[in-house]
């Protein structure tokens, strides 16, 4: 046993010399630099991180929440195919998943507006009183929706052919 542990030390230190004198590969003169360390790179307005649209409400015209975005599902090409969204049940028990597609969807970057927030015959809201919006929020970009829009009813949701994970 002595004799492996011996043999194998040995022919280490026989090939540390060989692997550090080798050579690097160097960039040719006319090789254009490396990007700086302190550059950054921006996505163009308009963009969604795919990862936020996960957990996002989808209501339909009547502002009924139909359900949540639960998978976003993409081709082998990277584009995205169509989103699973979970219909009904309770902290998750009793979900009926479906698939839809993008093209299914309209993606809302407003809040949706129920009875309570909705100005009264189209006036504007009062803003006596009210705190000022952070300036950090006007000009601050978000990633993601507020919510999607779908044109249909949960009923119509749930009669549709339930999506299976294989």
């Amino acid at each position: 046993m002595r004799k492996v542990i011996v043999s194998g030390l040995l022919a280490s230190v026989l090939l540390v010399p060989a692997a550090l004198a080798q050579q690097t590969n160097r960039p040719a003169a006319n090789a254009p630099a490396p990007a700086a360390s302190n550059q950054t790179v921006t996505a163009p307005a308009g963009q969604w991180r795919a990862s936020k649209l996960v957990g996002l409400n989808v209501y339909n015209g009547q502002n009924e929440k139909l359900g949540d975005i639960s998978e976003v599902l993409m081709d082998q090409s990277g584009r995205v195919s169509g989103v699973i969204i979970g219909v009904g049940g309770f902290l998750g028990m009793g979900q009926h998943d479906i698939l839809v597609g993008m093209d299914k969807l309209k993606f809302v970057d407003e809040p949706i507006r129920s009875s309570a927030n909705a100005p009264a015959n189209g006036a504007r809201p009062s803003t006596t009183g009210a705190a000022p919006a952070p300036a950090s929020a006007t000009t601050e970009r978000k990633w993601y929706p507020d919510h999607a829009m779908l044109n249909a009813t949960k009923d119509q949701l749930k009669a549709m052919p339930q999506f299976k994970y294989q």
